[in-house]
């Protein structure tokens, strides 16, 4: 396949008309028709419908102008590594729930990469803003988390927007709480107990479908009066190391964050809730080296803390 032919007809779709990328791409019309030509030809497929509005990409055409693009941006990217001297560099990036187990699986990662030039970016937010980022931005994967419930709402936005979607893991949340707190040195706690505590949450939940107000509803239960919203992991550990009338509902966390903070984390034997995290990418992406090795770490750390 003529890669100078491939070039072209990327220019048409983006021009939408053979006038127009003739005058971008400095080429007579009758010989960039002939291009498109001879490459729809080799390939046994209409990559354009010509009509008086212009050229118009088929359904085929779409398919390999997205292909075609990935090369070209590849070609380009090993074009200018070679003529400027330059290594490429490494790229990652993902964002996530605010989950200790991954945030140590990320720091896991972090002692395998290699020493070549690299750029890593890792995000905590909610579910809603995970998918726009992964749909929207730059970052190319995503973890989501949602309460079992809304297991067939999240599948069919997957399928809608072209993500490609794995389960990581299912858990039950767990109670965290100082360990020399009267709640941490309970052998059993109920919903009742938790009524004369603090709650500590995060400030954006996202439950499909409903304003902020009724999430908190669906999340947090009507039995506790007192509250802290925070948005970052850093700060719920420090309030639940100082003060002893904290708690907060979790995924598992590793045994070295509780040790430093001298915390506790416990089963509340009426909490009965399942909760899924779900790895999402977008279906046209490939798994990098980086990723895998992430995605690999990631896995050792479910197998620990998650039981």
């Amino acid at each position: 396949m003529n890669i100078l032919h491939m070039k072209y007809a990327v220019e048409v779709a983006n021009a939408g008309s053979i006038n127009k990328a003739s005058e971008i791409l400095l080429i007579a019309q009758p010989n960039l028709s002939r291009s498109i030509k001879e490459l729809e030809g080799e390939l046994g497929i209409t990559i354009f419908d010509r009509s008086a509005k212009g050229m118009v990409l088929t359904e085929e055409g779409e398919r390999f102008i997205g292909h075609a693009k990935k090369i070209l941006a590849q070609i380009d990217e090993v074009e200018t590594m070679y003529k400027t001297g330059l290594i490429a560099k490494q790229q990652f990036s993902i964002c996530v729930p605010r989950a200790s187990y991954i945030a140590e699986a990320f720091a896991r990662f972090s002692k395998g990469i290699a020493k070549e030039p690299a750029e890593i970016f890792y995000k905590e937010t909610n579910s809603k803003r995970v998918i726009d980022y992964v749909l929207h931005s730059d970052y190319r994967l995503g973890i989501i988390r949602y309460a079992e419930n809304y297991d067939k709402y999240f599948k069919a936005v997957f399928e809608e927007k072209g993500l490609n979607y794995e389960l990581i893991t299912e858990f039950h949340y767990v109670l965290l709480m100082n360990k020399e707190s009267m709640l941490g040195r309970m052998e059993e706690i109920r919903y009742p107990d938790l009524c004369d505590y603090i709650e500590i949450a995060h400030a954006d939940p996202y439950v499909p479908s409903l304003a902020l107000a009724e999430v908190k509803k669906e999340e947090l239960p009507d039995n506790i009066n007192r509250r802290i919203f925070v948005f970052e992991r850093a700060s719920q550990f420090e309030l639940l190391s100082e003060n002893p009338e904290t708690f907060m509902w979790v995924s598992p966390v590793p045994n070295s964050l509780l040790e430093r903070y001298g915390l506790v984390q416990k089963k509340c034997m009426d909490n009965q809730k399942i909760y899924k995290d779900v790895l999402i990418y977008k279906k046209d992406y490939r798994l990098t080296e980086l990723d895998n090795l992430f995605i690999t770490e990631l896995c050792k750390a479910k197998r620990q803390y998650v039981k």
